[in-house]
C-alpha cells in the first residue's frame, strides 16, 4: 500500500494529463512546419517578409518566377550572379529572390546584413522556419518556381549557381 502512495505522489495523474495536453498543443502549433510540400499545380502560400533594407514584401499573384535560396553557400553564389546581371534584372524578368536566414545566428546577421545591402538587387529575408517550410529544395541549389499570373506553380526547377548561368533557368519551359 505504501508503494502506491509514493507512486501517486511522485507521478500525479493530473500533472501528466496537463503535460500531455501541453505537448499536443505544441505539436498543433508546429503543424505548419510539416505542411505538404508545394508541387506543380499548387498555389504559392501567402508570403510576407522584409528585404535587406527592412522594406515589407508581400507575395501577390503576378510574379513570373520565385527564386528561393535555402543555404548560405548557394545564396552567396546566387547573389554574386544577380549582382553581375545588374540592377533591376530580376524585376525585369518578373522574379523575386527569397533567402532563408532563419538559422543564421544573430551575431552573423550583424555582419551579413550590411553586405547584403550592397547588392543591387532586392533580397527577401525569410527569418522564421515556417515561412519556407512547404517550399521544395535541394542542397546547394536555388529553387525556382515558375508561376502563372494567378500564382499557380507551372514548373519547379533547381538552379546551381556554381555551375550554370541564370538566364536559361528563367526561360518558360515548353508545354508549361
Amino acid at each position: 500500500m505504501q508503494f502506491r502512495a509514493i507512486i501517486r505522489r511522485t507521478f500525479p495523474v493530473a500533472a501528466c494529463r496537463r503535460g500531455l495536453a501541453a505537448i499536443l498543443i505544441l505539436i498543433g502549433c508546429a503543424a505548419p512546419a510539416w505542411a505538404d510540400p508545394l508541387t506543380v499545380g499548387g498555389t504559392v502560400p501567402f508570403l510576407a517578409a522584409k528585404d535587406q533594407f527592412g522594406k515589407e514584401f508581400k507575395f501577390t499573384p503576378g510574379l513570373h518566377f520565385l527564386l528561393v535560396g535555402f543555404d548560405m553557400n548557394a545564396g552567396k553564389l546566387a547573389n554574386h550572379k544577380f549582382a553581375d546581371l545588374g540592377p533591376g534584372w530580376l524585376e525585369q524578368h518578373g522574379a523575386v529572390y527569397v533567402l532563408d536566414i532563419h538559422t543564421m545566428p544573430a551575431v552573423a546577421r550583424l555582419f551579413a546584413l550590411p553586405k547584403m545591402r550592397k547588392y543591387p538587387h532586392r533580397i527577401i529575408l525569410a527569418e522564421t522556419p515556417t515561412l519556407l517550410a512547404p517550399f521544395p529544395h535541394q542542397p546547394e541549389k536555388i529553387t525556382i518556381l515558375e508561376l502563372t499570373p494567378a500564382g499557380t506553380i507551372r514548373a519547379i526547377r533547381y538552379w546551381d549557381p556554381a555551375d550554370a548561368a541564370l538566364g536559361p533557368a528563367l526561360e518558360t519551359q515548353p508545354g508549361s
